[in-house]
């Protein structure tokens, strides 16, 4: 084998592999239900307030230098927060209200703009809430990999603010 068929073969592979991570999943979807001994209407007060969700904020219990500046209206649409710290930096906007769910526009810069929704129903003395997450991962092919571990890695963000919600 020549030089050129040899570096003709390894670029096909890579392209092969480039192309294959296209058909990995585009859209990627992150949930975790669990239990809370408040009232819906109170947590999605809180959850519609930026004061509120530093009560049961996952990242202030992972990251203790974490900065938060509040920005907008204290609570509903329009209250937000920029963030930065060890886990990157952004802007976290409610983005609508609602008698069941609060729901949260994230602009994480060139990391992507996922959609966050909490969710709290009545149940016995407290509430099922869902914490859910929707991302486009777009064409990227490395975005599309790292889609593949989001559940693992969001879940567990998510259970760490379900049970900082419930101790709130």
């Amino acid at each position: 084998m020549t030089l050129l068929q040899i570096l003709g073969g390894a670029v096909g592979v890579v392209a092969l592999a480039a192309a294959g991570t296209l058909l990995l999943p585009r859209h990627i979807h992150v949930e975790r239900t669990s239990f809370v001994p408040k009232a819906p209407a109170a947590i999605l007060a809180a959850a519609a307030s930026t004061e509120g969700y530093q009560t049961f904020n996952p990242y202030l219990s992972t990251d203790p230098d974490l900065r938060i500046e509040p920005f907008g209206p204290n609570a509903g649409v329009g209250a937000a927060f920029r963030f930065e710290g060890k886990d990157g930096k952004g802007t976290q906007t409610v983005a609508s209200v609602s008698a069941s769910e609060v729901h949260y526009a994230i602009d994480l810069g060139p990391m992507g703009r996922p959609k966050q929704a909490i969710k709290a129903v009545p149940d016995g003395a407290g509430a099922q809430v869902t914490w859910s997450m929707d991302a486009d991962m777009g064409f990227n092919p490395v975005a599309r990999i790292i889609g593949l571990f989001m559940d693992s890695m969001m879940g567990k963000t998510f259970e760490t603010g379900l049970k900082n919600m419930a101790q709130a």
